[in-house]
């Protein structure tokens, strides 16, 4: 399913989901069992295969090596869906809070938890995220028994007065209430539970699973996304209106408000600054998280601050994010006076539930953050000063010499990253001067144009997409969300669709490149000698090897990214018991330990693969390597 027909099935839906609800409901609680069913099918399906065989061979008492492989053949696509229905999710990190410890808190999750008929959290923890979640992970994989937890961050309850706080956490449970939709609360989790299965039979790279599994999935998995992508929307305006009726509209609106300017707030201003000291300190800051609460405290400036909440108001709900935009939430919840600046908050929620605790569970998350960025800190300090005495390199050589492009590059990026974007500008310019299409200078220009709201940054961006088509899809999104900051909706419209239909491309590439077959066609490699000796070079250290082609395969989508194949002979033994395995082994050394900067898709030439052998070596002219 392209993107564009995802986007007309789910507006075809919400119209259905308003006019005929109980309908709606109905076929996604039948897709949601449908994907159930046939999985279960598949396997019992497996498992009776399996017991006749058994009593085949228990009956005859005949056994041979082809009852053997027939019952192995079984048993592995019969692991892989037992295993994708044991869903394995991973508990959530973060400090866990007692009642003891934060009996306030614990009292506001009681009565919410008591007004919304929720379940029960097992775990309550504290993390360093801007944000509060609710998880549930399931002990007994698909058939549930979950355990809930709420992750608090510590950062957001900084950022909320009490009575925010309060409805953001309202909001949370309300995903989960019974007093609304138990419906919505299952195919919430539904949609949790499939992602994980379908990840895990993605990842088998077993034949018999994929054929069982493949054809169903592709048409399934996006059917099913389409069709409780409506209702996973509807129930972010249901989580709001649990807020509302438990905390008031006024104070969900203004916690809304204020999360959207305090979370630019920290990424920013507060957390570019802190990260910066890393080009100056050797060691990280000791206390980040209580700079962070007087950040939070003060406040951006006042320009900044209204300029972020008009790029929010101007965002458009979108089927890329259940999430409804800003504007959406506000409307839906009455609130119809002008969104302003939110008002300092005096008393935070993190001050008001969590006490006396505070202070010491703020030192835990400093100790803890700064030994998970420790490492990283002193590389980047260690690389700050190496590239400090590049560019001072560079900037004398400058003084009385040109420099090369590959150097006013390199001076444009290092001055960028030790003095900042507004300094680097200029030297940007003279990589453009030097190189016009120099892709990177122009997309870095680019974005930085753009993010001071400067619309030649556009210009730079498209010169970039049309010499990188890697950089399409970042380059569409960046222009996308200046054109949206802009109200510029129709022509932000446009470059959405160039980038999902770039993405669909991307997918046919993928696809077109996922192996070679005997009707795909192919043509010599056209490398130079050079890299050809160094392939050859390459290939003269596995013994295993007796020959080898190289070839390049005809690709119809991005052909100026050529995708090479080749083919390898091995040498054999006199005594093997399995060639085929043998073979394998080969292929994958040589996937992990071949230096080869273009695409390259390996194949064994075998009995097994006769017929492509012998195109590959009437394509390829010759063979690149022979021991």
């Amino acid at each position: 399913m392209t993107r564009e027909e995802f986007n007309a099935l789910v507006q075809k839906l919400e119209t259905y989901a308003q006019q005929q609800p109980a309908s709606y409901k109905l076929r996604v609680g039948l897709l949601a069992v449908l994907g159930y069913a046939y999985i279960f099918a598949v396997l019992v399906g497996l498992l009776l295969a399996f017991a006749i065989v058994v009593l085949f061979v228990v009956y005859s008492g005949r056994i041979n090596g082809a009852l053997i492989k027939l019952l192995i053949l079984l048993l592995v696509p019969i692991f892989i869906v037992l295993r994708s229905l044991w869903v394995s999710i991973p508990p959530p990190k973060g400090l866990e809070l007692r009642r003891q410890q934060v009996p306030h808190l614990f009292e506001l999750i009681d009565e919410l938890t008591n007004a919304l008929k929720a379940p029960r959290f097992h775990r309550v923890l504290l993390n360093s995220e801007f944000n509060a979640a609710v998880v549930q992970v399931p002990r007994l994989g698909l058939f549930g028994w979950q355990q809930n937890y709420l992750l608090l961050g510590l950062p957001l309850m900084q950022a909320l007065s009490p009575q925010q706080f309060r409805a953001v956490l309202a909001h949370e449970l309300g995903h989960l209430s019974g007093n609304h939709s138990k419906f919505a609360g299952w195919i919430y989790r539904v949609r949790q539970t499939w992602a994980q299965i379908l990840e895990r039979l993605h990842q088998s790279e077993q034949a018999g699973a994929t054929a069982l599994f493949n054809g169903f999935f592709n048409w399934y998995a996006p059917f099913f996304s389409a069709y409780s992508f409506v209702l996973a929307r509807a129930n972010e305006y249901e989580a709001d209106r649990c807020a509302a009726e438990l905390a008031g509209s006024q104070h969900i609106a203004e916690a809304l408000l204020n999360l959207q300017i305090k979370s630019q707030v920290l990424e920013q201003s507060f957390w570019t600054k802190v990260y910066k000291q890393a080009d100056e300190r050797l060691e990280p800051p000791k206390s980040p998280f209580t700079g962070l609460a007087k950040a939070l405290a003060a406040g951006g400036e006042p320009e900044n601050e209204q300029k972020w909440l008009q790029q929010a108001l101007l965002v458009q709900t979108d089927n890329a994010d259940t999430h409804p935009c800003l504007t959406d939430r506000l409307t839906a919840l009455g609130y119809s006076q002008p969104p302003t600046l939110p008002q300092p908050v005096k008393v935070t929620a993190a001050r008001q539930f969590l006490g006396t605790a505070l202070a010491q569970l703020t030192q835990t998350l400093d100790t803890e953050w700064r030994t998970a960025v420790n490492f990283q800190w002193r590389e980047r300090y260690t690389y700050a000063q190496e590239i400090r005495a590049s560019l001072q390199a560079l900037e004398e050589k400058a003084s009385h010499s040109p420099l090369t492009v590959e150097e006013a590059w390199n001076r444009a990026q290092w001055t960028m990253e030790l003095r900042g974007h507004q300094e680097a500008i200029p030297f940007l310019h003279s990589v453009l001067e030097m190189q016009s299409d120099h892709a990177s200078a122009n997309y870095i220009l680019g974005q930085l144009l753009i993010q001071q709201g400067d619309e030649a940054g556009v210009e730079y961006i498209e010169t970039t997409m049309a010499k990188d088509p890697s950089t399409v899809i970042d380059g569409c999104q960046l222009i996308y969300s200046f054109l949206q900051r802009q109200g510029r909706e129709e022509e932000a419209a446009k470059y959405r669709q160039r980038a999902e239909k770039h993405y669909d491309l991307l997918l046919l590439a993928r696809r077109e490149r996922s192996g070679a077959w005997e009707n795909d066609r192919f043509e010599r490699h056209g490398l130079s000698a050079e890299a050809e000796a160094q392939i050859r070079q390459q290939l003269a250290h596995y013994s295993e090897v007796k020959e080898a082609y190289l070839v390049r395969k005809v690709v119809q989508y991005f052909p100026e990214q050529p995708f090479y194949v080749l083919g390898v002979k091995r040498k054999r033994s006199l005594i093997e018991m399995d060639q085929q395995s043998e073979d394998q082994k080969l292929l994958n050394r040589l996937a992990n330990e071949l230096n080869f900067s273009e695409h390259i898709w390996i194949v064994p030439l075998n009995t097994a693969t006769k017929g492509l052998a012998k195109i590959l070596k009437k394509a390829a002219g010759g063979a690149i390597y022979q021991r």
